[in-house]
């Protein structure tokens, strides 16, 4: 395993997504982004941070935000903060800071 971004895990293009599930681990809440321009203003954000594998890969308890990406209506990609396909990663910058401020500043209703 080594590091990579969020454009070398998702085998398609970023810009043809068209909608985003973000699902709050503590609440259980979810939020779904439809509007094109948030989310490649989201997709911005992230793009380019690193996902380094971390050298524990045991098992977790809980997670903080979970990430589904779709292209029309199909799941495309499903990532967690510090979880991907199945392997655990840290992030520089750190990911956590950017999707809670992105999701707490979501004007969209909590399903």
């Amino acid at each position: 395993m080594k590091t990579k971004t969020l454009p070398e895990f998702y085998e398609k293009d970023l810009d043809d997504v068209t909608k985003i599930v973000i699902v709050d681990g503590i609440t259980g809440y979810k939020k779904i982004i439809k509007d094109k321009v948030i989310i490649q203003k989201l997709l911005r954000e992230i793009k380019d941070i690193n996902f380094t594998p971390e050298e524990s890969q045991e098992q977790r308890e809980g997670w903080s935000y979970s990430i589904t990406l779709f292209q029309d209506d199909e799941q495309t990609f499903q990532f967690g903060l510090t979880q991907v396909k199945g392997n655990y990663y840290y992030t520089e910058p750190d990911i956590l800071p950017i999707v809670d401020k992105f999701y707490e500043n979501l004007d969209l209703q909590e399903e």
